[in-house]
């Protein structure tokens, strides 16, 4: 590791996963890079990168103020490009440090140390691990000391998309998550296409709710025709090319055709599904061969004999544990399975994505070794925006994600149909897949059937004939007021609604003011337009009998029919699967 004051230079013989131990102060592992008896550094004990260690004693000791620094980050290369293919040897790059060292910190004595901290409840695991095409692993669990910075950093390849988010946020993450098809890179020439440019071939959104309780994962098929915006790319000079837009191409070109990088894609997805995502993470085909190997294998299950000579896939029904070329075999197969189609092969990466999380939350890092392969393998998978970067800022955005529980996280197919003017290619079912982009945005967990307890008896409902409202505009496209009225009369039988103009005010969500004795016309005009609860103002006096309720468009508003708030659960018949289920079998 660091040479210049480690006690250990020139020595290329030790494992760096022979120097992570465990402290049962904090719960912890923790990188120990000093001879053998001594006790570990701690985050708290480091200074300035690049200053001379102080106070060592006769035979390799260190006095009680050892303040040396773990291998800093300031004095390193820059990361590696895309394309250099450079082989880092473990521990490293961090010899690689300019020369010059700061003034030696003093030397105290035994009054200096630092008071141990209370001994943790129970014993936590150490977990540092990301990836790229499986990047959701991280909602699983993720937090510990991992403090290779300097090491890991090189292994990130990242892209400036032109959006930089924070690493953390407060509200709701979108993480896009794409696999690409190219053959660039060692170990990928055998697979994919040989002309490809590197499409968007597996492509995932995935959300994590607010408040950290649920994630959605939803696949979006490679071949769905969609509209590309123009994005701005940045070019090897420095400056900015804007590509401009497609309409109606498969979604795969998104990147790489034209030269697109992930920030096309990224704003694909944004129109496709009207969420602002936060940041992306891409990787090659390696990234599932090197992550299986890492974790020993992934438990996958075949309802029958499966055999694919294009992914060269041969597998007997039944359970098998799969990693490198089989693993990858796995997630590319599509022929031997379904009707042979892509959405047939998203099942199958479904199945297999939920198994390595599983796999993951297990104890499968109770030893420093699986726990550095796992980062080593992720981190040189990745390909990333520069708001997740680096991997201190990779370790806080998945200490953020990590409360997630396997059970709370769900994938999804975006619904399509078939193209009846390409059979080869599908376009969006916007009857299923509106309601689900609007669940996510809203933040509501895909949990279809799971009803609710203890729900209040429902207020009966007026008959359409005893519904009056007068119904204003304040906000809504123009005309919204009669057209909705229009609506209630012709579609609904409300012949008592009237057209009252515009508001005196606009106002940012639709309203509807109504008396206590105008609460069943309420609650059937409330599901009439789909209003949500904070949408009804109840006043405190009872309105006479020819008072009419008054329905205020807001600039929620977009049409009559179109619920104002989005479905609390999943549309019939969306392709979906829960992260915890272990009976999943391809089929």
């Amino acid at each position: 590791m660091d040479a210049q004051g480690r006690g250990q230079a020139g020595d290329d013989n030790v494992d760096p996963a022979d120097q992570w131990v465990f402290d049962p102060n904090t719960g912890n592992y923790e990188l120990r890079l000093d001879p053998a008896g001594q006790a570990p550094a701690r985050p708290s004990d480091r200074r300035a990168p690049g200053s001379r260690r102080a106070g060592r004693k006769p035979g390799g000791e260190v006095g009680d103020t050892d303040t040396r620094p773990l291998p800093a980050q300031g004095g390193r290369r820059g990361g590696r490009g895309a394309d250099e293919g450079e082989e880092q040897p473990s521990g490293g790059r961090a010899a690689r440090r300019s020369g010059g060292r700061t003034a030696s910190a003093s030397v105290a004595g035994p009054a200096s140390r630092r008071k141990r901290k209370p001994k943790a409840s129970g014993r936590k695991k150490a977990l540092y691990w990301t990836a790229g095409v499986v990047g959701f692993v991280l909602v699983a669990g993720c937090g510990g000391a991992f403090y290779l910075y300097q090491q890991l950093n090189g292994n990130i390849n990242k892209v400036d998309v032109g959006v930089e988010n924070d690493a953390v946020s407060d509200g709701p993450v979108n993480v896009l998550i794409i696999g690409t098809d190219a053959r660039s890179g060692k170990g990928n020439s055998g697979y994919g296409d040989a002309g490809s440019v590197g499409h968007a071939d597996t492509t995932l959104l995935m959300h994590i709710s607010k408040d950290r309780s649920n994630a959605t994962a939803l696949s979006i098929p490679r071949d769905m025709i969609t509209d590309i915006p123009g994005c701005p790319t940045k070019q090897k000079d420095g400056s900015t090319k804007t590509i401009p837009g497609e309409h109606g191409v498969r979604f795969n070109t998104s990147l790489g055709q034209e030269g697109r990088d992930p920030g096309c894609t990224w704003r694909t997805v944004e129109k496709l599904t009207g969420l602002k995502i936060n940041h992306f993470m891409m990787a090659d085909f390696n990234a599932v061969k090197e992550l299986s190997t890492a974790v020993d294998g992934v438990e996958v299950c075949a309802a029958k004999d499966l055999n694919d000579p294009k992914s060269h896939l041969r597998l007997k029904a039944g359970r098998h544990v799969v990693k490198g070329e089989q693993a990858l075999a796995f997630v590319r197969t599509r022929h031997a399975i379904g009707f042979g189609s892509d959405l047939d092969r998203i099942k199958m990466q479904q199945q297999f994505l939920s198994s390595l999380i599983r796999k993951l939350k297990s104890d499968a890092f109770s030893s420093p070794s699986k726990l550095y392969a796992v980062s080593q393998a992720a981190t040189k998978a990745l390909t990333v925006d520069t708001g997740i970067g680096t991997a201190s800022k990779l370790l806080d955005f998945g200490q953020d994600l990590k409360r997630v529980n396997i059970d709370k996280i769900t994938f999804a197919t975006v619904p399509v149909l078939d193209n009846p003017h390409d059979p080869a290619t599908v376009i969006l079912d916007k009857a299923k897949a509106d309601p689900l982009f609007a669940m996510v945005r809203a933040d509501h967990a895909l949990a279809k059937g799971k009803k609710g307890k203890g729900k209040k008896a429902a207020v009966t409902k007026a008959p359409p004939g005893l519904v009056r409202v007068d119904v204003t505009n304040g906000g809504g496209p123009i005309g919204s007021a009669q057209e909705t009225v229009d609506w209630l009369q012709n579609s609904k039988g409300a012949r008592l609604s009237t057209n009252a103009g515009n508001a005196p005010a606009k106002l940012s969500a639709t309203r509807l003011e109504y008396a206590p004795n105008q609460a069943d016309q309420a609650a059937t005009l409330a599901d009439w337009m789909g209003l949500p609860k904070s949408a009804l103002k109840k006043s405190s006096q009872d309105a006479g009998d020819r008072v009419p309720m008054k329905l205020v468009l807001g600039k929620d508003f977009t049409a009559p029919g179109t619920p104002i708030t989005a479905p609390t659960e999943m549309p019939d018949n969306v392709q979906n699967v829960n992260a915890d289920d272990k009976n999943v079998c391809a089929k």
